[in-house]
């Protein structure tokens, strides 16, 4: 099976296009010179040597590589580069294209058009590390035949520079025709720093070589090579590593990236938004496992040692108790000695006292006091749920892949999935005599695997199977760098930012995995799910990628979303080698350990920070390719002056900030068809179309809150100074205390009721949540999602001291939470799972005692000299959102009403609207309540003036509900201990969900 490549995708051409026609009206023509140095010639004097060498030879000006950049720019809708940004002595271009649309193809396929029309036949491709570089070589292997082909059986020769074939060098020199290197950067970095000690300090590519007559590097410097930079942000990372590149002498670099750290005079564009959008990669969809409900036993996980000038100390992730709920957190620099039962407010971790914090590299390890448990850096204990969500999410990824077979299977397109994992012994392990076996993660998947394929909806895809056993074992294998002596797999090695350290063991398994690149996609190979170490991290894609999976260990290197999801985006292929186009086809599923609310947030911020893209974001170039007019061959485009004239247009009207950003008053003007723009860009409709296309492209949805359209709510002086006003506050504004009164035994005969009727306890659980990601110009945003749940399978060792919990938790006593427990017929669910009893019995109890004291409360006004100044509304400092939580107000004591819901929003505007509304307040935060359930905050005060001049003071508290029964319980009992503190005041309150039932109560009245 080989894969097909296209020669007229669209955007292809144009990436291509935008670098060979930089050098237009560049004639053919080459540079000769001679092979041998004149040192090497004068020590050689009997001999005559004549050979030439090839090389590369602009003959264009400068000012004609300016004006050729500054066109393909326009055109391309990219800010033209300033005439002091080309150097015709120093050209430098950058070339961004999304992962997975084909960037190795197009800058093949830019060297063969290079040397087609202009004759430039040397080329040097730099890499910056192993992978990348096994990925381009087959890459040139796998083109030969479409690119001879498509140029008419071009003559060309390729190679992978190798220090110890330095003859390879002089034909690539010395041959007339197109001749491309491919380079690790890693191969001429490193000059010598002392020239009396070359040979240590300096790569072979820098040294002298009699054979040669040349250092192989001066002899390539003749040849005035194009580079072209593979992934920049890693080749040139370094000041050393440009200078490296420099020292080729290039006639002109090209970088090619999706995520450039430097753009430097950028050419083309294709980026994350515009390759989702115009459909060149797969969609992505996001499967998210969670474990939920699930803190019965001990958990500890060494997180960091830290050294310092004093003793070590360590950070912990521990289940903290807080609130009568369980909450993993990580408590940071805990010092020897320190009582981990203390600091969780847990029985449970009852002598796990911190004794020895070893912080040598490599041996990171913590010890305890009381029990000989010792946890090393990055590993955990008792986490129960770990192993079990590892297990899930490889099912689950199973079953993804099985239910796409049973699609795409039919159409001859070959489903593969992929497992990332941090060490190779959770997947092989060997034994004394080196005899391998299956390791935890092998085992789980060929036991998920077995279970999967006997339910009767795979049927149709295992008719052929009689023996599941052999078949599970033949389906996965892993790619991991191999122990040239003990032939075992091994981890590969990396640096602090998870990137692979890679050596000649490791250059081995990376070109395996590359050869084996397209037998993978053949129903021919049994093989579907790969397991790997970080060697797929970079540098490896497959274009049947329909699954990834990272499965983590806690502590281990992340893999970034971005760059896991990279090695699935590849549009698919058919077992003819074509591409397969189409969304509902091409949908990579990625199986994450983290909710889909965080993946979809992080996603966003990666692409933001690894691509500089800036969702949301209109720049004053943005309209610079619009079309105005085609004039036989040539477009006539609105260009950089008149795009910058209407972004200043945008800024001046408020519907972009200083930084371009999308303001909602222009997405809320998108949306009600009443964008305001100048005449000149309106007059012709196909103008004003794509104006309004880039617009709404930038504004994405509709946000509910835009921090930069956040107002400051100023006071009203003429509502807060009036008499009226100041006669409604001294109504409302004393302060209260309150005694109580109740019944123990009735207390708790209706602790037991309530337990009964409502403590609902289940076993830990596994959420499974999927969900579509849709990337555009507005951000990244999710689709509904849909849930699947699982139950934690975890048994329980040792059941807490659940009185001594509730005892601190509720502080009722011991003899009356005894009497609860035996007295409730759900007291058999604290062995299924003991914390979720705990917790729901705490929230119980503690409201039933709150309930129960309410209904003997009784609120006293403190004194006169108790009560909330009316000043303190001068002080407040409070904040709104134009369009989303402002109104405007003539009655209030600010100039803007804050509202919290569509009920407050209502009310405040007919409170404006009603004549016998003289003045009113929304509450204040500071304006509070003392109750037994907590603080009570009500809505509104108002003082209503009917037609006899009678005044009405009262207090509404604005409910959605349509009557108090649909209220929770807390919340109606602090509401009845609100109506009881107003009556102490001599002052009324009523909840009401519209302006009618005020009326009725005041008729009433």
């Amino acid at each position: 099976m080989k894969i097909q490549y296209e020669s007229e995708l669209g955007y292809q051409k144009e990436a291509i296009e935008s670098i060979v026609d930089i050098f237009q009206g560049q004639d053919k023509c080459e540079a000769n010179f001679t092979v041998y140095s004149p040192e090497f010639l004068a020590a050689q004097s009997n001999l005559e040597y004549n050979d030439l060498g090839y090389g590369n030879r602009l003959l264009l000006t400068e000012g004609q590589i300016v004006q050729n950049v500054q066109n393909i720019q326009l055109a391309n809708g990219l800010k033209p580069s300033e005439r002091s940004e080309i150097d015709r002595n120093n050209l430098d271009f950058t070339v961004e294209m999304e992962t997975g649309t084909g960037k190795t193809y197009v800058y093949l396929r830019t060297i063969m058009e290079l040397y087609r029309r202009y004759g430039f036949s040397k080329h040097i491709i730099v890499v910056p590390s192993i992978p990348i570089k096994e990925g381009v070589f087959a890459s040139l292997k796998s083109t030969q035949d479409h690119f001879r082909a498509l140029y008419d059986n071009v003559k060309y020769n390729f190679f992978v520079y190798d220090s110890s074939k330095l003859n390879e060098v002089r034909d690539f020199a010395t041959n007339d025709s197109l001749e491309i290197m491919v380079i690790n950067i890693d191969a001429f970095r490193k000059s010598f720093e002392d020239p009396k000690d070359e040979k240590k300090t300096a790569n072979i590519i820098h040294r002298y070589n009699d054979s040669l007559g040349y250092k192989p590097l001066d002899l390539i410097k003749n040849t005035n090579p194009i580079v072209l930079i593979d992934e920049p942000q890693s080749t040139m990372s370094t000041p050393l590593a440009k200078k490296a590149v420099q020292s080729l002498n290039p006639l002109a670099m090209v970088r090619y990236s999706a995520t450039h750290k430097e753009k430097v005079n950028l050419m083309f564009k294709l980026d994350a938004v515009d390759a989702y959008e115009k459909k060149l990669v797969k969609q992505i969809e996001v499967g998210s496992v969670e474990a939920e409900g699930s803190h019965n036993s001990v958990y500890i996980r060494l997180v960091k040692i830290n050294l310092g000038k004093g003793a070590p100390t360590c950070d912990l992730e521990v289940d903290i108790l807080k609130n009568g709920s369980v909450s993993r957190e990580i408590k940071k620099n805990l010092k020897s000695n320190t009582d981990l039962e203390q600091i969780t407010g847990r029985t449970e971790y009852a002598g796990f006292i911190i004794n020895d914090i070893h912080g040598v590299e490599g041996q990171e390890y913590i010890d305890f006091t009381s029990n000989d448990k010792f946890i090393r850096l990055g590993e955990a204990i008792g986490n129960v749920e770990d192993g079990q969500v590892k297990r899930a999410l490889i099912r689950k990824t199973i079953e993804e892949h099985l239910d796409k077979e049973l699609v795409l299977n039919p159409l001859g397109i070959k489903v593969l999935s992929l497992f990332f994992i941090d060490t190779v012994s959770k997947y092989r392990v060997y034994d004394e005599d080196g005899n391998q076996a299956n390791g935890e993660y092998a085992d789980i998947f060929e036991d998920e695997y077995k279970k999967a394929i006997r339910k009767p909806k795979y049927t149709s895809l295992f008719k052929e199977i009689a023996d599941p056993e052999a078949d599970a074992s033949r389906v996965h294998s892993g790619y991991f760098s191999i122990d040239k002596k003990s032939k075992r797999f091994k981890d590969s090695k990396e640096d602090k930012e998870g990137n692979v350290k890679a050596n000649a063991e490791d250059e081995d398994t990376f070109k395996l995995i590359m050869q084996d690149k397209e037998d993978l996609l053949s129903f021919s190979t049994k093989l579907r799910f790969i397991f790997s170490h970080s060697a797929l991290k970079e540098g490896w894609d497959n274009p049947n990628v329909f699954q990834i999976c990272t499965l983590k260990e806690a502590g281990a290197s992340e893999v970034r979303r971005r760059q896991e999801i990279g090695r699935g985006l590849r549009l698919c292929v058919n077992q003819e080698g074509n591409r397969v186009y189409g969304h509902e086809v091409n949908i990579l599923t990625v199986m994450a350990s983290e909710s889909y609310v965080e993946f979809v947030d992080n996603l966003q911020k990666e692409i933001e920070k690894d691509t500089g893209i800036k969702f949301g974001i209109i720049q004053d170039h943005s309209f610079n390719n619009i079309v105005v007019k085609i004039e036989e061959d040539d477009v006539v485009y609105l260009g950089q002056q008149k795009s910058e004239e209407l972004f200043n247009y945008l800024l001046l009207k408020g519907y972009v900030d200083s930084r371009g950003k999308v303001q909602d008053l222009l997405r809320i003007d998108l949306k009600e068809d009443k964008v305001e723009l100048p005449d000149e860009f309106t007059e012709e409709q196909h103008v004003l179309s794509q104006i309004l296309t880039k617009l709404k492209d930038a504004a994405g949805r509709l946000e509910i809150k835009n921090k930069d359209d956040k107002k400051p709510v100023k006071v009203n002086r003429k509502v807060l100074d009036s008499v009226e006003f100041r006669e409604l506050w001294d109504r409302v504004k004393h302060r209260t205390t309150f005694s109580v009164n109740f019944d123990s035994d009735k207390l708790i005969q209706e602790c037991i009721q309530a337990i009964d009727n409502r403590l609902q306890i289940n076993r830990g659980k596994i959420i499974y949540t999927k969900t579509s990601i849709k990337i555009n110009a507005g951000g990244v945003v999710n689709e509904a999602p849909a849930n699947y749940v699982l139950t934690l399978d975890e048994k329980v060792d040792k059941l807490p001291d659940i009185v001594t919990y509730l005892q601190n938790e509720t502080q009722l006593t011991r003899k009356s939470i005894v009497k609860i427990l035996t007295g409730t017929s759900k007291l058999g669910y604290f062995k299924v799972n003991p914390q979720k009893f705990i917790e729901g019995c705490i929230d119980i109890l503690n409201e039933q005692m709150r309930m129960h004291i309410v209904d003997g409360i009784k609120y006293h006004k403190i004194g006169d000299a108790e009560y909330y100044s009316q000043e303190l509304f001068q002080n407040e400092e409070l904040f709104g959102y134009i369009n989303k939580n402002l109104k405007e107000s003539t009655k209030s004591p600010f100039e803007y009403v804050v509202y919290d819901s569509v009920i407050e929003s209502r009310l405040a505007q007919e409170f404006e609207q009603s004549d016998n509304v003289t003045v009113y307040a929304k509450l204040p935060g500071w304006f509070k309540i003392d109750t037994p359930l907590g603080t009570y905050n009500p809505d509104w005060a108002i003082l209503w003036k009917d037609d006899k001049e009678e005044k009405l003071y009262f207090v509404v508290e604005s409910k959605g509900a349509t009557g108090l029964f649909d209220l929770r319980p807390k919340e109606q009992g602090k509401i009845d201990c609100g109506k009881k503190h107003f009556e102490a005041l001599g002052t009324h309150m009523i909840v009401a969900s519209e302006m009618t039932e005020v009326v009725n109560y005041v008729m009433e009245k």
